[in-house]
């Protein structure tokens, strides 16, 4: 009973009081909601994603068509509508598009129309595709590159959708947004943001990108749940402020800003797709757990995967995602 009442608290403390005791019940909600983020569908779902059917997804050959009609399937069956109408979840990029002998991709789009503020979008992006099938026939599974990142947007859509059929649906409209290509240079979201943005970028509150969540390197072996953050405060310092008072108010996850350092060698921040949106002043938080020794190796399986810690994370990005669709106003660049 206490920690349903300072969860409670918590989270008025976050979305603002009301005077109105429905308004109030609303907001305490979040916390049925997000309960239909759970460890068990994380890994049924990756077992799949990452299994050797999909070939290691390598962008425009047959086991990326494989994963995108996985996705799709997924946001038909739970009735998540695309942003493009009708049977068409899929953003069709051209083989021109890409460089070298690559064949033509796709991303996938599904969307959650906002209650209040349906003209600003705020995007939840993880790649799909991963690096293929070595020259030694080995499979490259990229369970936790980035098939970790691909379940937990699939589960914070189903979690979002069940508040919009409880009538507390956000405010603001949700795209949940999978890119193909970013193994080869980020295509995907690039195409996205530069060529054919399905909303006008001007209307994008956020870009919350998730790109491997599901292991533990090194540095936090046999520790505490962490996430490396990356970029939170580089556009807008309310973002940055939003994402730790949700996850104080909440899990009390390590925060790890090491990679966020403007001098940091592996310059992690220009390296996935939330770049892309960061490039047009769009803000962004990057969520990675850092690199291992199965990093884009066929040893990145999905057994080997934390789905305690996946869940966690996952639960964290949805209350910050739920926080930034619901708040009175849009957060602000610095």
């Amino acid at each position: 009973m206490k920690k349903i009442i300072l969860l409670f608290c918590a989270t008025l403390s976050l979305t603002g009081c009301s005077s109105s005791q429905n308004k109030n019940q609303k907001v305490s909600n979040t916390e049925v909601y997000v309960e239909n983020i759970v460890a068990s569908d994380l890994k049924k779902m990756l077992f799949t994603y990452a299994s050797d059917e999909f070939e290691g997804r390598k962008t425009g050959e047959l086991g990326q068509k494989k994963a995108i009609a996985f996705i799709k399937e997924f946001y038909q069956s739970n009735n998540i509508p695309s942003p493009l109408g009708g049977e068409d979840y899929f953003q069709d990029i051209p083989a021109s598009y890409f460089t070298g002998d690559i064949k033509a991709s796709e991303n996938v789009l599904a969307f959650i129309k906002g209650s209040e503020k349906p003209d600003e979008i705020i995007i939840i992006s993880a790649h799909l595709d991963h690096i293929g099938i070595s020259s030694n026939g080995d499979i490259n599974n990229g369970a936790d590159d980035d098939g970790s990142g691909t379940v937990a947007i699939m589960s914070i859509a189903k979690a979002f959708n069940e508040a919009k059929k409880a009538g507390n649906g956000p405010k603001r409209s949700i795209l949940f947004l999978h890119v193909t290509g970013e193994e080869l240079g980020l295509y995907g979201s690039r195409y996205y943001a530069d060529v054919d943005p399905v909303f006008p970028l001007k209307n994008t509150v956020a870009n919350l990108n998730i790109d491997m969540i599901g292991r533990v390197d090194k540095k936090h072996e046999g520790g505490e749940n962490y996430l490396y953050l990356i970029g939170s405060d580089k556009l807008s310092q309310e973002l940055h402020d939003v994402s730790e008072e949700v996850n104080k108010a909440y899990f009390n996850l390590e925060f790890d800003y090491t990679y966020n350092d403007d001098n940091d060698p592996n310059r992690f921040y220009y390296r996935s797709d939330h770049y892309n949106f960061a490039k047009h002043n769009i803000p962004v938080i990057f969520y990675f757990n850092g690199t291992h020794a199965d990093y884009h190796r066929p040893s990145d399986t999905p057994d080997k995967i934390n789905y305690e810690f996946l869940e966690t994370r996952t639960r964290l990005i949805f209350h910050t995602a739920w926080e930034l669709a619901n708040r009175h106003d849009r957060i602000k660049l610095n």
